[in-house]
């Protein structure tokens, strides 16, 4: 005998909608949120240029077929192409992710709210060109400010209570969600096109964990969020064309994302969608470390001094941490290339006890050959703090704790040196404004002439000039 099956069309998810809701409606009024979106807009457009200098980032750039360009289309930062706005999304998300060095986010979920720039940016700009070429008024800066604000926001607030590594999915389907329904409404989307485009980015097959984790690691992590992002604005644009959206694509029994994909369990949520991520965003500044070592990475430094003449005089090296870091990056055995040398805890505090630093081009075959540097990942163990795994998810604290303790042959040892909260964090953000801009000079002069990179400079440090500034304006300040 056969059971009935309902054919009736049900009402949109209340998840999807309340997406929506949050990009058509809701007015960001948040001074700080658009000022942090400035400093991050400033540091992700910086980290992309510093990724130009490796060619295994740049030869995934460019037209799809080469020798395209497209009129009125979106350019790509620090480069001289000119792309349709999804290969340009896709651009942009590469180079700003590929060193691991834009800012995080940590909760339940991980990731990296402002990948979501590729696609912003590229749309908006994309938009601004052929509205100029049109005779319309384009975007401004401020567009773009405020969809960085909400791409942030809608990344963040799922990842509050929504663990999607726990069951092997990465991070970027929230990048493809968020981005998605940012964009739509940038093109000037409806509320139920943000729906439609945002029903199919949840239906979308979405990117395994295992490009991240021993022993499979590799440079895909450095892509996913370009190919993410890219994607969103490729389901924008077909919302905008009149394409259907699926509206239980998120509930619907047996083939729905939770029963398929999330082990039959709908998303929590703690708060509602408003300026909360982007006020609290976490600047990675000092090192281009996954997050989770920032604070280790910044102890090893500190004891850089008393350690470097004594490498060899090592018995152990002690780091105390929180589960998250043990879960991710406390790694053995062989490291196989860049990419998953920026994922070993015990990797980047080597180099910084060794070097009383850490750069991009430490995780390069050259740096890693050193056998000092494998002497002292066998000598380390960590362990976890349960008070500061705590404090990791406790929504007034978001710390991120490490700390570093060397013990020599001798019977002594150095302090246990900690440090709770990176510089790149909301608590210390006095300390690293500064710093953020400086590392902004430096990957401004890494690809522009003086004349060039002090005109982008000048336009970014003033708030109120760089919101009223048209996107495409801004956008040619950064062409090669």
């Amino acid at each position: 005998m056969s059971s009935h099956i309902s054919n009736v069309r049900p009402k949109a998810d209340k998840v999807i909608v309340d997406i929506a809701d949050y990009v058509t409606r809701y007015q960001v009024k948040s001074r700080e949120a658009h000022n942090t979106a400035r400093l991050c807009l400033m540091d992700t457009l910086g980290c992309g240029l510093e990724a130009l200098s490796y060619p295994a980032c740049t030869k995934l750039m460019g037209p799809i077929v080469p020798g395209i360009v497209v009129p009125n289309g979106a350019r790509v930062p620090g480069t001289s192409f000119q792309l349709d706005p999804v290969s340009a999304a896709f651009n942009i998300g590469c180079m700003i992710r590929w060193l691991d060095f834009n800012d995080t986010w940590l909760a339940a979920e991980w990731g990296h709210p402002s990948d979501n720039l590729g696609g912003v940016l590229a749309a908006a700009d994309w938009a601004s060109r052929n509205a100029v070429a049109a005779g319309r008024k384009p975007l401004v800066m401020r567009d773009v400010l405020t969809g960085m604000i909400k791409a942030h926001e809608i990344q963040g607030v799922i990842a509050l209570e929504n663990s999607f590594n726990r069951v092997g999915l990465d991070h970027v389907v929230l990048v493809k969600v968020a981005s998605t329904a940012v964009v739509t409404q940038m093109l000037g989307g409806t509320h139920e096109e943000v729906v439609n485009a945002v029903s199919n980015a949840w239906i979308d097959g979405q990117s395994l964990r295992t490009y991240r984790h021993a022993p499979n690691t590799g440079s895909r992590k450095s892509w996913a969020a370009g190919d993410a992002t890219s994607r969103a604005v490729r389901l924008a644009l077909m919302a905008l064309k009149g394409e259907m959206g699926y509206p239980s694509a998120l509930s619907a029994r047996t083939w729905g994302f939770y029963d398929v994909l999330f082990k039959g369990k709908p998303f929590r949520f703690k708060r509602p969608y408003g300026s909360y991520v982007m006020e609290n965003v976490l600047f990675k500044i000092s090192f281009p470390a996954e997050l989770h070592a920032q604070t280790a990475v910044e102890c090893a430094v500190k004891l850089h001094p008393e350690v470097k003449d004594r490498l060899d005089a090592i018995k152990k090296i002690v780091i105390t941490t929180h589960e998250s870091a043990i879960r991710i990056i406390d790694k053995k055995g062989p490291l196989h290339n860049p990419a998953d040398r920026d994922h070993c805890i015990q990797y980047m505090t080597a180099i910084g006890l060794m070097k009383g630093n850490l750069t991009a081009p430490d995780y390069e075959d050259d740096v890693a050959s050193d056998p000092r540097v494998d002497q002292l990942r066998a000598r380390t163990v960590c362990i976890e703090k349960k008070q500061w795994s705590r404090d990791y998810l406790d929504p007034e604290k978001r710390s991120i704790a490490n700390a570093v303790q060397v013990l020599f042959k001798d019977g002594t040892s150095t302090a246990d040196v900690a440090v709770e909260y990176p510089v790149g964090h909301r608590r210390r953000r006095k300390e690293g404004v500064p710093l953020l801009e400086a590392k902004f000079r430096t990957n401004l002069a890494r690809r522009f002439p003086e004349k060039q990179r002090q005109a982008i400079l000048a336009l970014c440090l003033d708030q109120e000039r760089l919101e009223a500034t048209p996107v495409n304006e801004f956008v040619d300040l950064f062409t090669i």
